[in-house]
Formats: C-alpha cells, structure tokens, sequence
C-alpha cells in the first residue's frame, strides 16, 4: 500500500504546503520567512519519503533535526529556524501540538563575541563605497539599524525636524525610534528628490504601487501607490511579487550591499569578517565607549533583554581598554 504524498493535493483540500503559506500570509509573517518555512517542511517530507507530517509526529521530527546537526552540520540558528518551521506546521496548519522533543541533537551555538570595527577602520571603510550603497552603510552605521530595517525603510518614517527615524517592524515586529546623523541630512535630502522624481516616472508608468504590511493594502487600497511609503532605497528595476502577482519596484537588494561592503573592506586592507551587520555592532561599541547608558543603547538597537546589549561591554574589555597588561606595567 502506497503512503500518502504530503506534496499531492486530494479534491477535498489544497496541498500542504499551499495550506503553509496561507496560514503563515495570514499571522503576517514576512515572505522570507514563509519562503524558509516552505523549504523545511517540505525538505522534512521528503527526507521521510514523501509521508505525510499527519502521519509522523515527535519521532520524526527529531529524527530529521537530529539529521541535520550530525550528519549536515548545520549552524544551531539553521537547526533553530527547521524547528521552528516544523512547530508550525504542526500547531498552525496540522492543529497538532508535539509534545516536547528532548530526544534531538541540537547544533551547539558558538559563544562568539560580535565583530568589531575602530572607528578609524570604519572610516576607511565607508570613504570606499561611494553612491547609494555609501550613503545606506552610513546610516546604518549612524543609526544602528539592522541590515534589512535600512533596505526597507519608508519615506514616511524620517523625521527630518526631530532628527529621528522610526523603525518600524523591527525584529520581534516591535517598532523603535533611533536617532538620524546630523551629518547625512543634506545627502539623504537630496537622494530622496532624486528618488521622488524617480516615483513620479513610476506613476506615469502606472508601477508606482509598493507593497504593504499587514492587511494595509485591503484597507487603503490608494495607499501603495503615495509618496509616503516608497522606500528610501528602491531597486533599480521592476520585478514580480510572489504573493500578488503585481509588477513593481520592490527595495534594494541587500546583496548588493554586502557585495560592496566587502569590496570596499578589502580595498581598505581591514582582515575582520566585516559585513553590514558589523556595522550595527560598532555603532553600539563606539555608544558605550564614549559613557551612553547601556539602557539608551538597548532602546536604541530594539534589544528585548539589556543581556543582549551586554555583550558589547565584553567587547570594549578587549585588548586592554578594562586592564592594563602586566608588561605595561614594567615600562
């Protein structure tokens, strides 16, 4: 007897894994997470010859992590983000809630502190990478925002008058207010006439529309297509959208920033793994080290936990700026 195909819809119900996206479209989640969890589950049926998840439970499930941290080696956030696609699978769309899996082998995360750049080597840095991608590592730098909340900041949450910008859905889907460098008004200015002029050709060619979080869309159906909420930092071209179908300018692919700022790391000749990220991780530094509280920074990078903040003290205790070295002491 064949088992059941978990990838195979039946006339009485959508496919699996079409019941996944709506569930996960449906609490909001973003479309690269349901993009994420869409891989694993369906890596998980395969992975158990096409069973359905209906027909497993607990066992199989540990079964498959337990797989991808001995025999994968994948990273614990890897492992992390498969268990959390297949919770949701089980408890969101199957209604089903797995007891707890204490039988699987979990990837051990690695305490590593944060990469850290002086701000000398973050100068040398940004003065080489020049245009836009200049100017959005700037303020990622200058506001401690993450990676993607810069890509997908909106011309609706710059204060220019109180100097502020408004992070909104950040990780946790928490907004957060951070502060905007004095020194990027004028730049940011006139990359926003530029960019305004570059909507209005948008409009003549009826693609102005943007996309909308939550059910936003349904409910100002004008809304999209207003100044307002274009993003600060568009692609430069159009492209489908996988949940509407709809023809339009999406954000700034965040590759392509990583793509220049590692070019621009080796230019300067710095050895660290710097990516965008680190950014964030030396704007936080460079706060604690010049006496902010370590309260104001946790606010100001969206932390939950101020735990979470702490690892940055830990950081400016390197390389003897918390003890001075015996050797020192004998000059």
């Amino acid at each position: 007897m064949n088992t059941p195909d978990a990838t195979q819809n039946t006339p009485s119900e959508p496919k699996l894994l079409d019941q996944l996206r709506d569930r996960i479209r449906l609490k909001h989640y973003s479309i690269r997470t349901e993009a994420q969890y869409v891989q694993w589950a369906r890596r998980f049926i395969l992975f158990h010859g096409k069973r359905h998840p209906r027909d497993m439970g607990a066992r199989e499930v540990e079964a498959f992590l337990t797989h991808l941290a001995v025999e994968g080696r994948v990273a614990a956030a890897t492992q992390n983000q498969a268990l959390s696609a297949l919770l949701f699978l089980y408890r969101e769309v199957l209604g089903i809630d797995l007891p707890w899996l204490d039988g699987v082998v979990r990837a051990k995360r690695p305490a590593r502190l944060p990469v850290v750049l002086s701000g000398n080597e973050v100068h040398r840095v940004l003065d080489r990478m020049p245009g836009v991608h200049g100017l959005l590592a700037r303020l990622l730098y200058g506001s401690g925002m993450r990676l993607m909340e810069g890509v997908r900041l909106r011309v609706k949450d710059i204060d220019f008058e109180r100097r502020e910008i408004l992070v909104r859905d950040g990780k946790g889907v928490k907004d957060r207010v951070t502060m905007l460098p004095e020194t990027l008004i004028v730049e940011l200015r006139e990359h926003l006439l530029r960019r305004r002029r570059l909507f209005e050709d948008d409009l003549r060619l009826g693609k102005a529309g943007v996309y909308l979080p939550f059910a936003l869309e349904r409910k100002y159906p004008a809304a999209n297509q207003t100044w307002s909420w274009q993003y600060v930092f568009p692609s430069e071209s159009y492209s489908i959208d996988p949940r509407s179908g709809l023809e339009r300018r999406h954000h700034l692919d965040e590759k392509r920033l990583q793509r220049a700022m590692k070019k621009a790391v080796i230019a300067a000749g710095i050895t660290k793994p710097a990516t965008p990220h680190t950014l964030r991780h030396s704007f936080a530094t460079s706060l604690l080290d010049g006496g902010y509280d370590i309260r104001t920074v946790q606010e100001l990078l969206g932390h939950a936990d101020v735990s979470t903040t702490m690892i940055y003290t830990h950081v400016l205790k390197r390389g003897g700026r918390g003890v001075r070295s015996p050797l020192d002491a004998l000059v």
